[in-house]
This record gives structure tokens, sequence and C-alpha cells, in this order.
């Protein structure tokens, strides 16, 4: 039994669902992963449903109570010795930036040092023999301190576009045990910006749902002329999600004759002080408020509720690596709408499990709902193709036993 830590930034945000699931498969597998974080989730907003009772369970880098701050200022002493590695992890060693860029940046280097020693030494007073990074930007980098200080392994999981994660990607790859990436589209652009720094195991384990969670418990029924169309949408409220595409194609599905509404779960980073007030004017300027509805965040059973009545899942998004909303409601049998973008294309094949359209095309969005809405048996044949798709490949178990069996077969 491997008891190892299994770090995320700001955890628990809105959007970490997948992570209390697959830490749930991983002990069902055997082992004992201990929740850790930077810090406590910056973005305004309520603790997600799914977290509650939980918070005491992860230990947070920063900031460090009394107890903590001595062990982790000898933990950072004692890497003083290993001074020529530290330099080079961080990036300074060989750094391209002129010297007044890397003056104004060491303080920020030297606070993910310190939250690398205090990592550090919560992995030996917890008896870690590894741990497990689900990001690589700064919780990365904390990782390869305390790597450098420790001497404890260290692996990633990649969930997006490198250019997403910041600098010093080399260095944090090369040092790493092993890597996951969860699609193939990010595995050849690791591999093609990152060659010759990768670890020697990098796996794709796309990330998944807990299928026993989204069951249905009524049989799918399609959409019928005369009653309204219910379209359901889940992302965060924020311009990459691509919500403003889908407000306009609902107006153009609604100026087509089909008497439809539209539900978007998911909130702003600020705690619906942000974009959803630009959304709310949208909605108004495109004479849409009795037809769209903006829940904020909601618990994952209001989402199983949304999607149980649902006649179709859709999302614009500009850029989306997966998509763990759109798993959802393959999950529960509805049939998708989504762009795209990025990983999608692997998780819904174009015309079998739903339709695909270019990003940032609201008129072809728009007639893609209404194709499926209009052809009740294609709708009902697409969402039954969907629960098969997820139950063959996108089951949260496997990218569970992914890393089960990478950490019991070390490099």
């Amino acid at each position: 039994m491997n008891r190892f830590g299994y770090l995320v930034p700001e955890f628990p945000g809105q959007t970490h669902a997948f992570f209390w699931r697959e830490l749930k498969a991983l002990t069902e597998l055997g082992h004992q992963p201990e929740p850790v974080s930077t810090r406590h989730p910056g973005q305004s907003g309520p603790i997600p449903t799914w977290a509650h009772g939980r918070i005491p369970e992860i230990h947070y880098l920063v900031p460090p109570d009394a107890l903590q701050i001595a062990g982790t200022a000898l933990t950072a002493l004692s890497g003083l010795r290993h001074l020529d590695e530290l330099r080079a992890a961080s990036g300074l060693k060989g750094s391209p930036l002129p010297p007044r860029k890397l003056i104004q940046d060491l303080p920020r280097k030297a606070a993910l040092f310190l939250a690398g020693a205090a990592l550090a030494r919560h992995a030996r007073t917890r008896g870690w023999t590894h741990i497990h990074v689900h990001s690589c930007a700064d919780a990365a980098q904390v990782a390869l301190f305390a790597h450098i200080l420790s001497g404890i392994p260290y692996s990633l999981t990649l969930h997006g576009p490198l250019s997403d994660y910041g600098p010093n990607q080399s260095e944090k790859w090369r040092n790493a045990e092993f890597a996951i990436v969860i699609t193939e589209q990010l595995l050849a652009e690791a591999q093609e910006h990152l060659n010759g720094s990768l670890p020697t195991t990098v796996k794709v384990a796309p990330m998944g749902v807990e299928l026993s969670a989204f069951t249905r418990l009524t049989p799918y029924k399609p959409w019928t002329q005369g009653t309204q169309a219910q379209i359901f949408s889940c992302g965060r409220l924020n311009p990459s999600k691509g919500h403003m595409d889908l407000l306009r194609a609902l107006r153009r599905v609604v100026d087509s004759g089909v008497d439809a509404a539209l539900t978007i779960a998911g909130e702003d980073e600020h705690g619906g002080r942000g974009y959803r007030t630009v959304l709310q004017q949208a909605i108004t300027d495109l004479g849409l408020t009795r037809r769209v509805t903006l829940l904020g965040a909601i618990p994952e059973d209001r989402v199983r509720v949304e999607l149980e009545r649902t006649h179709l899942f859709a999302l614009a998004s500009l850029q989306e690596p997966l998509g763990v909303a759109i798993m959802e409601a393959m999950a529960m049998g509805v049939p998708v709408v989504a762009t795209a973008a990025g990983g999608v294309p692997q998780l819904v094949t174009e015309g079998h499990s739903g339709l695909l359209v270019e990003p940032r095309q609201p008129a072809k969005l728009a007639t893609a709902m209404v194709d499926i809405l209009r052809n009740p048996a294609q709708a009902a044949e697409m969402g039954a193709h969907g629960r098969i798709r997820l139950e063959s490949t996108f089951d949260v178990r496997q990218s569970a036993s992914a890393l089960s069996e990478l950490m019991s077969c070390p490099n």
C-alpha cells in the first residue's frame, strides 16, 4: 500500500470534482493518497458541496502554522548544500532574461522554494513514498524544489496546453519520475516542445467520471414539438467557455421556430461579480431574459437533476483540453453539441455520440442544436452511444489505475 501526496493547487475549487473521484478510486485500489494543496482556493464563492466535511483532510502549504515554520526553515537551510541544483531547477541558471527581470522574479521564486521546503518537510513527516502533482504550473515547481531538498520522487499530470502553465517546463519535466497527459494531442505537444526533457515514461490517461454516480433514473426522452426544448450547459463563467456564442446560438434556435430554454451551471472567478454581469447584459440585449437561467455553482447532485431533465447538452468552449462536463452529459445518455476544441474530438465522435462544430461559430452551433432537437430518434441514439463511449474509455477508475500502475513500477 502506497502512502503518497496528491498535490492540487488551490484545492478544492468548483471544477475539482474529478480529483475527489480519483482519490476515492485510488483508495479503492489499496493506496493511501493524502491530498495536499498550495493554499486555500483564491476565488470567491462557496466551497463545493462535495468537499463539505473533507477540508480537514487537506494539508495546506501556505500559510504555514506556527508549528510548521521551524521545521520548514530548517529544511530550507539544509538545501543550501544543493545550491547549484536549486539554481538550475529554478530556471535562474543560464536564464535568457535580463538581470532586472531576474531580480524582480526573485521574491516569487523564494516563495515557491519555501513552499517546496514545507512540502518536503510534510512528506517526510507523513512517510510519503511519492508526490503526484495535478498541475504543471507553480505546484510542479514546488514539487521540484521538494524533490531536490529531500529526494522524494514526483510525477505530473498535464491537463492542458503547456503554454497555460508558465515557464521552466523543461526542468519540471526532466526531474519528474513519470508523467501523465490526458489526450494524445497534448502528448504530441509535449513531445514537440520538451524533446530531450521528458521523463522515460509518459502515458496517456484521460480524465473520467464516476459512472455509478451519473446513471439515469428514468429513460432519456427526446424533445417533441409543442413542448419547450430544454438545453443544459455546464462550465465556469469565463470567456474561454464560449457562453456568449452559446447565447447567440440560442437566439438563432428560437428564431428558427424551436421553443427553447437554456440553463447554464457555473460561476465566474469573482463570485458572480465578474463575467456573469457581462453575460446577464447579453441575455437582456438578445431578448432571452425569459429563456436563460444562470444557476451559479451547483453541487454534483443538482447537475445530475439538470441532465436528467434536459433534451440536449451544449458547450461552446474556445479551448477545452477534454471536458468533464461533456463526459457527465454523455454518461447520462444526453446527446451533445460541442465545439471541436482541444481534445473534445477524442471524447465526442462526430455524428455518433454528438455533433461538433468549430469554435466561434454560433450559426453552425445553432444548426447542430436544431438538427438534434428535430430528430428524436437520432437524439436518443447519440445519447445511448455516448454512455457506451464513457463506459469503455472514460471511467475515472481507468485514470486511477494508470497512476497506480506507474507508481508501482518506478523507472
